[in-house]
Formats: C-alpha cells, sequence, structure tokens
C-alpha cells in the first residue's frame, strides 16, 4: 500500500516539475523573441555589429573617423557621438531599423536621396553641437520590411557618404552656384505659380501659405507660426529660395521625396511646438537656380501634400 503511495506521489511530482519547466521555456521564448538574422545583416551592410540580448536588437555601426572634426577647439574622437548606427530589431514576422547618420554639410543631401530612394523614412535632420569644424550633422533613419533590403538600404546611405568624401577628401563649405546682389526678383511669375500675392521687399520675394492647429486648446494658425513659406532672392536666372514647410507627420516623407526630387536641399527636420493638435513637422530647406523653377519645385510638393488630405 505504502509503495503504492509513494508510486502515486512520484508521479505527480514528476508531472508538476515538468509542467514547470515546460512553464519557464515558455517564458525564456517569449522573453527573446523573434530571431533576428545577425550574420545576414553583416553580410549585406558590409559592417560587424553587436548584438543586445536583453532588447533583441542587432546594432552595426561606422565611425566617422576619416575626416577631423574640432568641436570647442578640440578634436574630437568618434566615440563621443561621431558614430553612424543602424540598430535591427524584429518586429513580428518584419524587422524595424533606426538609425542615425553623421554627416558633413556636403554628404546630407546625397544621403537622404540614397535613403529615400532605398525605402527608407528620414525622420530628423539637426546639428548636436555648437562650434564644430567642419559642420556635422544628424540624420534620422528609420524603415520596416523584409531584413536583406533594409540592410542593403543602410548600405546604400553609407555608400554614397563613402563616394562624395573618396572624390573630394574636404567636405565643401558651400552650395555650387553664385547669388548675385542686389536682388531683383520678378514677384509676378512667382504669384502665379503659386496662386498667392506675394510680399515684396529690396528686390525680393516672398510667398506664405498657412495652416491650422490647436495648442491647449486654443486654435493657431499662420500668425501663430503655423504656415509653409518660400523667400526668393537674387536674380531671375540666378535664385535661390530658403522656407520652412509645415506638415504632419505622415506627409513628411512625400514632401522629401517631392523636394529631393527637383534638387531642392534639404537642411533641418524637426517639430516647432510641443502638444499641437495635429502634431506637425518643419524641414527647412535652401535651393538655387532659376526663381521660376524653384517656385515650382515648392510647389510641387505643395501639391503633393494637398494630394494626401
Amino acid at each position: 500500500m505504502r509503495t503504492g503511495y509513494v508510486q502515486i506521489y512520484l508521479s505527480t511530482l514528476s508531472h508538476l516539475m515538468l509542467g514547470i519547466a515546460a512553464a519557464a521555456f515558455v517564458h525564456v521564448a517569449a522573453a527573446a523573441g523573434p530571431s533576428i538574422d545577425t550574420a545576414l545583416i553583416e553580410t549585406e551592410t558590409g559592417l560587424k555589429g553587436t548584438y543586445n540580448r536583453a532588447e533583441n536588437v542587432f546594432k552595426v555601426s561606422k565611425p566617422r573617423d576619416e575626416v577631423k572634426v574640432s568641436v570647442d577647439r578640440w578634436t574630437m574622437p568618434p566615440f563621443m557621438g561621431l558614430t553612424s548606427s543602424a540598430a535591427f530589431t524584429p518586429m513580428g514576422m518584419s524587422t524595424m531599423v533606426m538609425g542615425d547618420t553623421v554627416l558633413f554639410e556636403d554628404e546630407v543631401n546625397p544621403a537622404m536621396s540614397a535613403a529615400l530612394e532605398a525605402g527608407l523614412e528620414v525622420t530628423a535632420l539637426h546639428n548636436h553641437f555648437y562650434f564644430d569644424q567642419p559642420k556635422v550633422y544628424f540624420m534620422h533613419i528609420g524603415g520596416m520590411g523584409d531584413t536583406a533590403r533594409l540592410a542593403r538600404a543602410v548600405k546604400a546611405v553609407y555608400g554614397r557618404v563613402a563616394q562624395i568624401r573618396a572624390a573630394t577628401p574636404t567636405p565643401a563649405t558651400s552650395f555650387v552656384g553664385d547669388i548675385p546682389s542686389p536682388s531683383n526678383i520678378s514677384s509676378e511669375p512667382i504669384e502665379a505659380i503659386f496662386g498667392t500675392k506675394a510680399q515684396s521687399k529690396d528686390g525680393m520675394v516672398k510667398v506664405t501659405i498657412g495652416r491650422s492647429a490647436k495648442m491647449h486648446g486654443t486654435s493657431i494658425g499662420s500668425e501663430m507660426g503655423v504656415n509653409t513659406w518660400a523667400a526668393f532672392a537674387g536674380s531671375d536666372e540666378q535664385a535661390v529660395v530658403d522656407g520652412d514647410f509645415a506638415m504632419h507627420e505622415d506627409e513628411l516623407q512625400a514632401v522629401l521625396k517631392s523636394m529631393r526630387g527637383d534638387d531642392i536641399n534639404i537642411v533641418a527636420i524637426h517639430q516647432h511646438m510641443t502638444h499641437e493638435t495635429p502634431r506637425f513637422m518643419f524641414l527647412h530647406y535652401w535651393g538655387k537656380g532659376k526663381a521660376v523653377d524653384l517656385a515650382k519645385a515648392v510647389k510641387n510638393a505643395l501639391n503633393t501634400q494637398q494630394s494626401m488630405k
């Protein structure tokens, strides 16, 4: 009789231990999440990476050590924030990538075009330092989809940068083309392109298109800074346009593609406000060429934006 009780006890204990072990295995597997093909990422990017097991993230990095950078009269090593990186993590049956790309001024727009052409999103462009020589910018990228495609896209961005530095080891200090002075821009053709009246001052022309939002329950619009504007200087044949473009988040990529497609240089992507509804992103731009061509490029971006509403 005692033998029977012992056998029953041992059998019950065995099943209990198996259940605990199985539950532990499931918990560990769930915590680990889907796997990511690190070897594939290294092969496609041509870079070695590191794996963070706790976050299930694989990151490849590329120090910008081919150009010496001085910040506040101090030569800054790449370890202090001059390293491009791209981090990959599983996203269900797909993959997500997020990255921060260290760029010099003459690399920003070619690298941005490479990212957009390869199917990545560009989500921010800004500086991290003051008194840096040469000036350094940081372009944030992101994307979702097939691991190999995303890795190849990251390689395309870094490859475009390498091409520029191979051709001209020293970063450029200006865009091609002079800007005549004093300015003498004809306002009528620009007004016709935008379909609105422009402001004129000292031979320069400026067009402003307002948008609306709410902040803390109060309506805000063009005069409070929720606007797109384009200012033209120089001559009709050798003009420069600079401005600010106000967009909802889901309009940003389309506007970037439109402006880069028309060879307008993007110089910043960021926000101007907090707690606004809907949320607005702003990009600043700079372009050179014939005044009417520059006006058409900005108008094309506005049309693209309008088509998304």
